[in-house]
């Protein structure tokens, strides 16, 4: 069991890296009154914000998803007077659209109190009409916080560098650390816990599978991805979570290896946004890397099944496997708000 406590945690040095080819992807009842736990406050306003999920170590990553799960019972309770992020703002960057990824951050800032600002993909056109480094200190001067969603991942280590308030990373191409995030949480309310299970992604060794790997290089766990040959992860990324030393890390070729005694099999879309003039030669390439149901079934009964989405239906996942009983992709798109939650409040030192 996860226990609950909010204490200052030691972040390690941010890490730089690799320039990679572009992969993308992707997403009871209580007290009424909050716990103290809730409540409280940390001592310190971790300013660069939320931006790999391997700057930080097992216990603060621990600390923020058992936030995520006391702040949802709350909110699940109906209980409305958690107001943390009351008199904030958040300015949302979207250089690429999404429908989890906007509403999941505005409503969930919303109802602990904040007010958020969607800027779409023509509102600021961030290194085109004006340079990331502006934006991020103008931003900064209007805003506590901001969260961005964008194509290449150094424009998300430039609104680090040059923004005065904590930044989010909403997605890159390189990784989407809330998702997994999101995925962890999942994991942990549906398995029981996230150390010592076994995870099998299969598809595209993409951002996701990074902000897998680098997770598995602060938590222990067995991750799997399986991708057809030449569309593996990134190798510099597999080596960093390989010499952590925290997890088993295998990647292969072989789905209907890699999902035996899976206790979560994952997917996700196989040509993502920037990727559609592909669409047709990666079908070809993907054969066999479908999560059907016969897949599923040598992952074992009790194997759960999970997606980021938006799932296209009957390519990378059956529609059958997404409607089955252990599909748990609806709690898992429902989390990223909780996930999320919990990530803000821990950068704004909350």
């Amino acid at each position: 069991m996860l226990t609950s406590h909010f204490s200052g945690v030691i972040v390690p040095s941010p890490v730089t890296f690799p320039v990679i080819r572009t992969r993308v992807s992707c997403q009871s009842t209580s007290s009424t009154t909050p716990s103290s736990s809730l409540t409280a406050k940390a001592t310190t306003n971790h300013q660069k914000g939320f931006l790999h999920i391997s700057d930080f170590d097992k216990a603060t990553i621990l600390n923020i998803l058992d936030r995520a799960r006391e702040v949802k019972e709350l909110l699940k309770s109906g209980e409305r007077t958690y107001l943390p992020f009351s008199g904030k703002t958040m300015a949302m960057i979207f250089a690429k659209p999404s429908m989890r990824t906007r509403v999941s951050f505005e409503t969930g800032f919303y109802l602990l109190g904040g007010h958020a600002i969607y800027l779409g993909p023509n509102d600021i056109q961030m290194g085109k009409r004006e340079e990331t480094r502006d934006v991020a200190r103008v931003l900064s001067r209007y805003n506590d916080i901001i969260m961005a969603r964008v194509f290449a991942h150094q424009d998300i280590l430039d609104l680090a560098k040059y923004a005065t308030v904590p930044i989010i990373n909403g997605l890159t191409d390189y990784n989407h650390p809330c998702q997994i995030m999101a995925d962890a949480l999942t994991i942990i309310e549906h398995v029981g816990q996230l150390e010592g299970t076994k995870v099998v992604y299969v598809g595209d060794g993409n951002n996701i599978v990074h902000s897998w790997l680098l997770l598995a290089s602060v938590i222990p766990f067995h991750f799997v991805c399986a991708c057809p040959k030449g569309f593996e992860p990134d190798q510099e990324t597999v080596e960093k979570a390989r010499q952590a030393g925290v997890s088993k890390i295998e990647i292969t070729n072989d789905p209907k290896e890699a999902v035996k005694n899976a206790d979560v099999v994952y997917s996700d879309v196989w040509a993502s946004m920037g990727q559609k003039e592909e669409a047709a030669h990666r079908r070809q390439v993907f054969q066999g890397f479908q999560v059907d149901e016969e897949l599923m079934k040598l992952a074992g009964k009790n194997a759960y099944f999970m997606h980021c989405l938006p799932a296209e239906r009957g390519v990378e996942v059956t529609d059958g496997v997404i409607e089955a009983p252990n599909s748990i992709v609806f709690p898992q798109a429902e989390n990223r708000m909780h996930a999320q939650n919990a990530i803000m409040l821990y950068v704004l030192g909350l």
